[in-house]
Parts: structure tokens; sequence; C-alpha cells
């Protein structure tokens, strides 16, 4: 008896320490994501800035010189 206890408390001891290598693993990945979330965010942003400054420099290059 003394012996199957002793192997349930290795078996504990081990998935104790796993349990908290994962948690800080997931934890780490939070911060990468929410990071990329940012970067993302703020590409997207930079992106419709530049489509609608490029649009309104196209709509000024149709326009029909003054002398026709």
């Amino acid at each position: 008896m003394e012996n199957i206890v002793k192997k349930l408390e290795e078996q504990i001891a081990f998935l104790q320490h796993e349990t908290l290598q994962m948690s800080d693993e997931l934890y780490s990945q939070q911060k990468d994501l929410s990071a990329l979330k940012k970067l993302i965010f703020n590409l997207e942003k930079r992106i419709n800035d530049f489509e609608n400054n490029h649009e309104t420099i196209m709509v000024k290059k149709d326009e029909k010189p003054p002398h026709y």
C-alpha cells in the first residue's frame, strides 16, 4: 500500500509540474498573440490610409486639364 501511495504522489508531482509548464507556455503565447494582433491592426490602418491617399491622387490625375 505504501508503494502505491508513493507512485501516486510521484504522478501528482509530475502532473503539477507539467501543468505549470503548460500554463507558462500559454501565457507566453497569449502575449505573442496580443502583440501580433496589435501589429496587424496597425498594418491594416497604414494600408487603409495609403489606399485613401492613393485614391485621392488618382482622382486628381484623372481630371481633365482646365483647357479642355
